[in-house]
């Protein structure tokens, strides 16, 4: 029997809604749910294969979290390190930062080289900007923000690009292009910034930039990869790449939620003494992972993203799992360690 249940979609931090297809339980497939006020019916390609990333699903084994648990007793406290994820929903993440703080763990707090900015425009405010400066490839990175940008222009916005990619997406509607330096972007138009414009950006060269971009006379998008990094931001201030890399060259134990840092860090994981990954399928961290907790995906819990707007959006379980969730293991771990 064929059920469609509403989620919203992981792959970045716009925020937009999706149906699930199950057929008698299984996930068969998604479409867009057309009254979603972010997305309004239209789903990225990255949305639409959001599901595949459950496909090869881990086993939990209760052998493997009790040797975890042993490990962190006998681990000196300020060795061992948590990545703070904004692949995870904020109940994971208070979770997570609760364990944190009452063990005298570290937390690597990492959202793409950017941080959280309490104040941001909201999408609305993208479609009705009288000129907007856009940093990075958000056409193409963040299709559904772009949506907006598009309209914006549309409106008689203004577009102002810089990225390195001359004939990218969001190039190709500019109505000025360069590929400067943030700073010699923000340099150039320091003349342009008013309370009527916006700076949407998905990147900067370093996270000195993010000082800059936030002195401006103008409203501010920052748009994160990760569904959740505004979220996460919130609760842990960011750290810049190089002092992520200090941290974990001073870390014996490596705490993985839900994330694959391989990917992100040029950094030798293999020179970790444990690396300890927590995610609902395999990837190249769980790959080198010393050990490997399965967990839910975020099809099987109940909990709540806040996308780049800063708006808080709840999600249900459009499936069952017989693994935990992070909070849940978290609560297990707290119980050992006590």
């Amino acid at each position: 029997m064929f059920e469609i249940k509403h989620t919203l979609c992981p792959s970045c931090s716009v925020g937009c809604g999706i149906n699930v297809i199950l057929d008698s339980e299984e996930i068969v497939g998604t479409f867009p749910y057309k009254r979603h006020p972010v997305n309004e019916g239209k789903n990225c390609s990255n949305g639409r294969s959001s599901i595949e990333a459950v496909g090869d699903k881990l086993t939990f084994d209760t052998k493997v979290l009790e040797e975890v648990v042993g490990k962190l007793k006998s681990a000196d406290n300020e060795k061992i390190t948590a990545i703070f994820s904004g692949n995870n929903s904020n109940e994971d993440l208070e979770a997570i930062k609760s364990l944190c703080e009452s063990k005298g763990f570290n937390i690597l707090a990492y959202y793409d080289n950017l941080k959280n900015f309490d104040s941001v425009a909201s999408y609305d405010d993208v479609e009705n900007a009288a000129s907007l400066f856009v940093v990075g490839n958000i056409l193409y990175d963040n299709p559904l923000i772009g949506r907006r940008i598009v309209r914006a222009k549309k409106n008689g916005a203004k577009v102002c690009v810089n990225d390195e990619l001359e004939n990218s997406p969001t190039a190709n509607i500019a109505d000025e292009f360069t590929s400067l330096t943030v700073k010699e972007f923000i340099d150039n138009n320091k003349d342009n910034f008013d309370e009527n414009s916006i700076i949407v950006f998905n990147k900067v060269d370093s996270f000195e930039d993010l000082d800059l971009i936030e002195s401006v006379n103008s409203k501010k998008l920052p748009v994160y990869s990760k569904s959740n990094s505004k979220g996460a931001s919130s609760l842990v201030e960011a750290i810049s790449k190089e002092d992520a890399l200090e941290l974990l060259n001073n870390t014996d134990i490596l705490l993985v939620f839900n994330d694959d840092v391989v990917n992100e860090f040029d950094f030798d994981f293999k020179s970790i003494s444990q690396l300890v990954a927590f995610s609902p399928s395999k990837n190249d961290t769980t790959e080198i992972a010393s050990l490997v907790i399965p967990i839910k995906s975020w099809l099987e819990y109940d909990g709540s993203f806040t996308n780049a707007e800063g708006s808080t959006q709840e999600f249900k379980a459009v499936c069952e799992s017989d693994n935990m969730s992070i909070a849940e293991i978290i609560d297990k771990i707290n119980g050992e360690l006590e």
